[in-house]
């Protein structure tokens, strides 16, 4: 199975560049990971609400270019669906007997997804109403896929 992660911005911290890359290390034993970060747009203080649609659209284009017919889309979205660690291994494992062999996942930039980019998604995942760090939301996604697999092969994973 090939999973690709689309999100916006660089991670600029090390600490969480060295969480990525450990479970990029540790996904390689179940799937072809790609990771691919496009161009954040600079948002204004006080941003206006025509102003932050702007900026979505722009950094969805940018989403959009990287995601393959073929591919099934799931967006992070606040008000997605909220499902357990179990249910995410159960989905993941599901799109591969379906024969659904590309899935990717798109983490927007800080203010959110743009319509489009809503609009090309096959599943929508919340993991809270909370908002998190776009940059710290991948550390988590990429821990939560690793549970998946191991959920789904009978692995132990540390509950």
């Amino acid at each position: 199975m090939r999973i690709t992660l689309v999100t916006v911005g660089k991670i600029k911290e090390k600490y969480l560049r060295d969480a990525v890359a450990e479970y990029v290390k540790r996904l390689g034993k179940y799937c072809k990971l790609e990771i691919i970060e496009v161009a954040d747009e600079k948002t204004q203080e006080r941003a206006s609400e025509t102003e932050e649609m702007a900026v979505r659209s722009k950094e969805g284009e940018r989403i959009l270019k990287h995601v393959k017919e073929d591919a099934y889309v799931i967006t992070l979205e606040i008000q997605g669906n909220q499902i357990s660690s179990e249910e995410l291994a159960d989905k993941i494992e599901g799109l591969g007997v379906q024969g659904k062999s590309h899935v990717v996942f798109i983490i927007g930039g800080s203010i959110g997804l743009g319509m489009e980019v809503m609009k090309r998604s096959d599943y929508a995942l919340s993991f809270s109403r909370m908002t998190f760090p776009h940059q710290l939301m991948r550390v988590i996604l990429l821990e939560q896929i690793y549970r998946g697999f191991r959920i789904f092969n009978g692995e132990p994973y540390h509950k």
